[in-house]
């Protein structure tokens, strides 16, 4: 898996646009998109996305791993008053921080990865460069350093001087929501089944705590019975790592075939019931739609990497604060002057 990472980090660098679902022009980026385009900052900092780009190679050269814990902040940022870098701000003053909420808590990583970019970014051009922006590009190229697709990001987003921490608790998708909470959540912040489908996806890397599906292996409907969909080897297997009680941050690979490589073997593990999670089992289990939708990301890779690239373009849309909204802050933890 190093050699495999490190061969795509070195690919990335040398061919920074390789697998890119591409769209340059300004016009085609109004509407309901704001201010957003990709060439935000071709004036004001030429270099950014190069920038980014280098610190989170290096990140994931350092850690494979790294790639899905990105992918998972900009996600649960979006879905909390927009993607705003809210989910960056640390306690402090009347801030009170979305770090500590359910999702978050003893899971989410990759701060000090921010705080690299965003102190490279200040360096080469201060006061310019959101930490939402930020964020929203790490995310990219979280994808394409591990196979995954590229895609032309939208710019321009602000910082908010807020976060909320009863937001984070309640519009971030849990893993063991049932379908139609998933599907929800996910239409709140509008957001289809098709981008349900999509962006679930991106758990072809990374990995989950046994917190997270004890209860598939144990007691999935309060009866003391596991979850009857989950292949039964792979659940044998689970529980080896995973007990009843305890070792709640044991770790477990969302794709069992490739954690480190994006791909669409998640798809091809949900056909087998071999999903880890229930809310992505659930996907090919609960409904006719969503299963005829992994159905075809397992056939056609292709296919999976075009809407994963739009979902992530929509997703990164989700109510940013551009103008004179909020604020560039010089540190990613901290409102500025508090």
């Amino acid at each position: 898996m190093a050699r495999i990472g490190s061969f795509l980090v070195l690919l990335y660098l040398t061919y920074p646009f390789t697998l890119c679902i591409c769209d340059d022009d300004e016009s085609n980026y109004g509407g309901e998109r704001g201010n957003l385009f990709p060439g935000f900052y071709r004036s004001s900092c030429p270099r950014a996305e190069e920038i980014v780009r280098s610190v989170v190679a290096n990140a994931v050269a350092r850690e494979t791993r790294m790639a899905a814990s990105l992918m998972r902040l900009h996600f649960h940022d979006c879905f909390v008053q927009g993607c705003d870098g809210s989910l960056l701000l640390d306690t402090s003053g009347s801030i009170v921080t979305e770090k500590n909420s359910n999702p978050n808590s003893r899971s989410a990583r990759g701060f000090e990865v921010v705080d690299e970019i965003k102190a490279a970014l200040e360096s080469e051009c201060p006061n310019t460069v959101s930490c939402a922006d930020a964020l929203t590009l790490a995310a990219r190229d979280s994808s394409v350093l591990t196979g995954g697709p590229s895609w032309m990001v939208p710019l321009g987003r602000r910082d908010s001087t807020s976060a909320s921490l009863s937001g984070s608790n309640n519009n971030i998708p849990a893993p063991n929501n049932t379908f139609n909470t998933i599907v929800s959540r996910f239409n709140n912040q509008g957001l289809d089944l098709t981008d349900v489908v999509a962006l679930s996806g991106s758990h072809t890397i990374g990995f989950s705590r046994c917190t997270s599906f004890r209860q598939r292996l144990y007691n999935q409907s309060g009866n003391g019975s596991p979850d009857t969909t989950l292949e039964q080897s792979y659940a044998a297997n689970l529980r080896q790592r995973c007990p009843r009680s305890g070792g709640d941050q044991i770790l477990s690979e969302l794709d069992i075939n490739s954690a480190g490589r994006f791909d669409n073997s998640y798809f091809k593990n949900l056909i087998e019931n071999m999903g880890l999670l229930n809310s992505d089992q659930v996907l090919f289990s609960s409904n006719e739609q969503s299963r005829e939708l992994v159905k075809k990301y397992a056939e056609d890779q292709e296919k999976f990497f075009e809407q994963f690239a739009e979902s992530m373009v929509k997703m990164g849309n989700i109510s940013p604060l551009t103008g004179s909204s909020g604020e560039i802050r010089k540190n990613c933890r901290k409102i500025n002057n508090s």
